[in-house]
Order: C-alpha cells, then sequence, then structure tokens
C-alpha cells in the first residue's frame, strides 16, 4: 500500500483543543470509551456470525489491555470487526460520524451495541500525544491498515501489521497524564468502568505453580480476567436462586452485611430497563449513604450518582440500573429533561411498592422481622412521593414499646376503646426517647393506653404525616400532658382543696417559680398521681422544633411567637401539695416549692448545673 495523507474533516476548525478540555467532565473516561469500542467491535462480529454474514471461527475474542511504562504506551487490543482502509476513513476521519448507530440502523433486533454517538474514539487524544490505530478487517483478502495522529487535524495511513482480524488502539501517553501508565491506576479505571462488560477483558497474567504426583512443578500461565460478562441483572429472574443474588450482591459490596431482599427490574416498554436494587440491612442512621445505586448503559458504568433516575428515597438503595435509553455521555441537566427518566422514576417506584405490597401480604412474619431495617426507607418515601405514600398504606407499620406490629389501620382499631377522646379523636400516644420518657409512659400504661415508639430522625416530620393520611387521628408525644389530659374524657376529677387553699397554692407559686419558659397549671388528678410535672403542648413542641430545624428558635420575633415552651403542672389533689398549703409560711414550704418545681424538671432531664446540684443539697435537708 502507498503511503498517503489527508487531513481529518470536521465542522469546527481544529477540534482537538475542545475534545481534551470538554468533551468529558472526568479525563479517565477515555479509557471506558476505548474498551467500550473494542467491546462494540467483538458483539458485531459475533452478531454477523449469528447471521451468517461472518463464516470464520470467532475462536478467542478476549479484549487484552497492556501498559508498557519504558515505552509509555497503553494498548487497547480486540479480536473484533475490524476495519478496512474505506472503513477507517470513513468512521475515525469523519469526526462525529458513529459506525456504532449505522450499525444498530441494519441489526436493529440483534446487536447490543454500546456506542450511539461517535466521538468515543477521540477521547483518546485527553491523555495522549500520539494515537495509533492497526487493523485488520474480518473481511476476506483485506490488506491491514496502520493510522497514526499527533493530535493535529494531520493523520498518516500506511500498511499496517497486524496478521489476524481486530484492532489495536495504540496511546501514547502525554507526560501530563503519565498516571496511566500505573498497572494499579488502569486496573482501578477498569474495575471502576468496565467489570460488567459483555466481553472478556484480559489485563495480565498470573503464574500458578502446579506439583505433580511424581513431585514435579509445572507453571500455568492463566490470563488475568478483570470482569464479570453475565452478571446477574442480564439474566432472568427464574433462572436466578436467591444464593444467585446474594452473590452478587457481595461482588457489588465486598464485606457488607447480606442484603434484607431485593427486587429484579426487567422491563422492555415503553423504555428498556434491567437492573436489581437491594434493601440493604441498616445497623444504626449513621450507616446511611447514597451513590450506591450504579448506572449502566449496555454494561457500561456512567455514574453512581442517580438522583434524576431514582426517587429520592431510593437512592439509599443499593444494585444496578442498566438502561440503553441512557447515553453515555449522560448529565444532569439531560436526565432532568429527558421524558425516559421521569418515566423509569416513576416505574421504579411502583415496583419498589408492588414487591414490598408481596411481601407483607405472603411473609407478613418476615416482613416484620425486617421492618426495623426498611422502615427509614418507606417513611422517606412516604413523605416524598404522594403516589408511593398512597401504596404505602398497604404496608407501613406502627411500632409501639412492647415491639409489636400494625398496620395503622389496625392500630386504630385495637386502641379505640381506650384512646378515643372527647370528640371522638382516636389518640396515638408516641414517644421518641422511651427512656427519658418512663415516667410519661408509665402514667401511661397505668390508664392502659398504648405508647408507640418513634426512633428515626425523620419521625418528627412522619407524625405530622400520619395525622394527614389517617383521618380521624391525633398523635401526641406522651410528655405533652399528664396521663388524664392526654387524651382528654368528658368526666374530670374534682380538687380536695378550698377555693382559698387553692388561691394560697396559686400565690405561693407565683412568688417562688420565676421562669419566662414556664407556664404554672393547676389540675385536680388522681392522689397516686405525681405531685408535680412539666409537659409541653404537642403543637407548640412541634412549632418549637420546627423553628430549632430553621435556626430561627433564637430570632427575638419567633422566641416571642413561641411564648411559654413548657407547663408545670400540679395535682392539686396530691398529699404533698395539701401539705404544702397548710404548712405555715417559712423556710421548709419555700423549700417544698422549689422541690416539686425541681423534680418536674428533672423528669425531663431539664434540672442541671448549679440547679442540680442546690436540689441535691436541699433534698438531704428535707430528709434530716
Amino acid at each position: 500500500m502507498k503511503t498517503q495523507t489527508g487531513t481529518i474533516r470536521t465542522d469546527v476548525e481544529n477540534i482537538f483543543p475542545i475534545i481534551k478540555k470538554y468533551l468529558y467532565s472526568d479525563q479517565e473516561i477515555f479509557l471506558r470509551e476505548l474498551v467500550s469500542n473494542a467491546v462494540d467491535a467483538t458483539q458485531k462480529l459475533k452478531t454477523l456470525a449469528s447471521k451468517g454474514e461472518f463464516k470464520g471461527d470467532l475462536g478467542d475474542t478476549k479484549i487484552e489491555i497492556k501498559v508498557d511504562a519504558e515505552a509509555k504506551t497503553l494498548t487497547i487490543s480486540d479480536k473484533g470487526i475490524g476495519m478496512t482502509l474505506e472503513e477507517l476513513d470513513k468512521y475515525i476521519n469523519q469526526i462525529a460520524f458513529s459506525s456504532a448507530q449505522e450499525f444498530i440502523d441494519k441489526y436493529e433486533d440483534e446487536s447490543k451495541i454500546i456506542g450511539h454517538f461517535g466521538l468515543g474514539f477521540y477521547s483518546a487524544f485527553m491523555v495522549a500525544d500520539k494515537v495509533e490505530i492497526n487493523t485488520l478487517s474480518h473481511k476476506e483478502e483485506q490488506e491491514s491498515v496502520h493510522w497514526s495522529c499527533t493530535g493535529s487535524t494531520s493523520y498518516e495511513i500506511s500498511t499496517g501489521t497486524r496478521t489476524e482480524r481486530g484492532t489495536d488502539i495504540v496511546l501514547h501517553i502525554s507526560e501530563d497524564a503519565k498516571d496511566y501508565l500505573e498497572e494499579s491506576q488502569v486496573n482501578f479505571l477498569l474495575n471502576k468502568y468496565c467489570k460488567f462488560l459483555p466481553v472478556e477483558i484480559k489485563f495480565g497474567e498470573d503464574e500458578i505453580t502446579n506439583k505433580e504426583e511424581d513431585g514435579t512443578e509445572t507453571v500455568e500461565i492463566k490470563d488475568i480476567i478483570i470482569n464479570n460478562p453475565n452478571p446477574a441483572w442480564t439474566k432472568k429472574p427464574a433462572d436466578l436462586t436467591d444464593e444467585d443474588y446474594i452473590s452478587f450482591y457481595n461482588e457489588l459490596y465486598p464485606y457488607q452485611q447480606p442484603p434484607l431482599f431485593w427486587i429484579h427490574l426487567n422491563v422492555d416498554y415503553p423504555f428498556n430497563l434491567t437492573g436489581i436494587l437491594y434493601f440493604p440491612k441498616i445497623t444504626s442512621n449513621l450507616d446511611i449513604k447514597k451513590n450506591k445505586i450504579g448506572l449502566y448503559c449496555n454494561q457500561v458504568f456512567v455514574t453512581d450518582h442517580v438522583d434524576e433516575i431514582v426517587p429520592e428515597y431510593l437512592t439509599l438503595l443499593h444494585g444496578v440500573l442498566d438502561s440503553p435509553d441512557i447515553p453515555l455521555n449522560v448529565s444532569r441537566s439531560y436526565l432532568q429533561s429527558d421524558p425516559n427518566v421521569k418515566r423509569i422514576n416513576g416505574h421504579i417506584s411502583k415496583k419498589v411498592a408492588s414487591k414490598l405490597e408481596e411481601i407483607f401480604k405472603n411473609k407478613r412474619d418476615e416482613f416484620e422481622s425486617k421492618w426495623d431495617d426498611i422502615a427509614l426507607f418507606i417513611k422517606y418515601g412516604s413523605l416524598s412521593d404522594e403516589k408511593f405514600a398512597e401504596r404505602s398504606k398497604k404496608f407501613l407499620l406502627l411500632k409501639n414499646l412492647e415491639g409489636k406490629y400494625a398496620t395503622c389501620e389496625e392500630y386504630s382499631e385495637k386502641v379505640k376503646a381506650l384512646q378515643t377522646d372527647k370528640d371522638g379523636k382516636i389518640v396515638w400516644l408516641y414517644t421518641y426517647h422511651p427512656e427519658a420518657h418512663d415516667t410519661y409512659i408509665a402514667n401511661a400504661k397505668e390508664k392502659g393506653y398504648d405508647v408507640l415508639l418513634m426512633e428515626h430522625p425523620i419521625d418528627q416530620h412522619f407524625v405530622e404525616h400520619l395525622e394527614r393520611q389517617n383521618e380521624g387521628v391525633l398523635l401526641k408525644r406522651v410528655d405533652s400532658g399528664t396521663a388524664d389530659t392526654l387524651i382528654e374524657k368528658e368526666e374530670e376529677t374534682e380538687t380536695i382543696l378550698t377555693e382559698d387553699q387553692q388561691k394560697t397554692l396559686m400565690d405561693l407559686f407565683t412568688k417562688n417559680v420565676k421562669n419566662d419558659t414556664i407556664e404554672i397549671e393547676y389540675r385536680s388528678m388522681s392522689p397516686n398521681d405525681l405531685p408535680s410535672i412539666i409537659t409541653k403542648n404537642e403543637q407548640m413542641r412541634r412549632f418549637q422544633e420546627m423553628a430549632e430545624y430553621n435556626g430561627s428558635a433564637n430570632n427575638p420575633m419567633m422566641a416571642s411567637m413561641l411564648g411559654k415552651r413548657y407547663s408545670l403542672v400540679i395535682n392539686t389533689n396530691h398529699p404533698m401539695v395539701t401539705q404544702l398549703v397548710e404548712e405555715s409560711e417559712g423556710e421548709k414550704q419555700e423549700a417544698l416549692i422549689k422541690q416539686l418545681h425541681d423534680l418536674a424538671l428533672l423528669s425531663q432531664n431539664m434540672l442541671t448545673g448549679s440547679d442540680l446540684t442546690a436540689f441535691i443539697k436541699r433534698s438531704v435537708n428535707l430528709m434530716k
């Protein structure tokens, strides 16, 4: 072949600086693009063979990656379809002319081609001063072709040296990209982007020493294959066992605890989507990690930032999604505007809800045993997705302090006899902190009330969601009132104090309890109830917590709106209170008033510092 020269045809003058700087956000993407091209070349050959258009022997179709640090080259070799001189001129010398797209158009039903655009090859110039192609077509009686370019718009084509079909891409790595001459870095990128490509990829060899029975040793050279060409998500669910799913999870996330369960996605209309989503076991709120779902396009890794594709609450899941409808040059702006992405998002949410409902219906005991680990997903989903919230009503569970589970409907039926107030509202009592609220819980249980456990950070918002979702239900934290006022009834306990004694009592507390954040209330409760207790109005507390969450609680205007934040409730029927009224004025009476106040504060962990020290000393003196 006669050596010839030419100029690459582009629509933009001197496109290489643009390619080098703007084609991709990450320089490392070049390896993904070049290996994907090699996979395409191999898949094309297999397609032609299956249609009888290639009569030769497929043989070994492994792709091989080689690093030569001394020569400063990185080589990607395949044994695929190869190129003729005309094809090389057509597909390489005309930037953005996609051979993959042309092949798809011709063999739409049979092909599984990765590339949908033609700039992938030129990503090589982001890391190379010079790129060479050495290729031999699969077609009979073709000559090997060599192409080289130094990053200008000039190239050179001559007779190649390749003797078997396929293509070598040789990158002469530039000085500012020399990290890609380190095997560890190349291995990292291959594992990141090419771990599940559908053609075996060889990167290096292992020497294995075998001992024979006669004591002699033989050395076996074994290829190191860095990828799994047939990952679980590409198979039919019917062909996989539970062990297969768990094994694949371990492949994705080594050393992690086994997943709780999983959802296998397989959609071909109106969009293409396959994948497996796993519910991981979360042992604490610190374990919550996003970006654990890998997005792939025909088994090529694209990104692990899938916020636009997966509903936000499901970004806590782990797993893999694969869709050829999402291109490799994915960008957030593209995802936000693409209609397929919106449909995929909705489908995933629906599929997850259906799976959860199925498990709940068919294996309720198993579902309940895993509720503590999946509750956060479901609560988060209910708060952020109205459609999911509606679907989740069928399997969303409430958990009480005894560890018993019930749906919202079941729970209302369970407690309505005792926990319906005078207005006909069914009151659900709950606690965030069982230990801190132990006194209040004990008082509630004495009346036969049930108390729910709310233990997730988002439960502050979730209780309001429950009220909106369940008509006729009112949620109250167990410390928001005394036991007899948590669920207000028609009947009231009469006070044993006379009117004069009541007035004396009020005057005493007004004089001795000076706290701008506490409002004093007097209630006639059972003599067996505590003499004093701190309560926090449910709605005012929610308002306060929201203000603290927003950072506005210390704003003077907001502080004024919050007003009295707590109530000091005095049980006018308790013997200690009666004694207090009858006690003649003096130090002991004043000490008793402060003691009742401090006892109430102590029950809410609100007594600290010097006030706690004073309480201890006073307690000792009162016992003398």
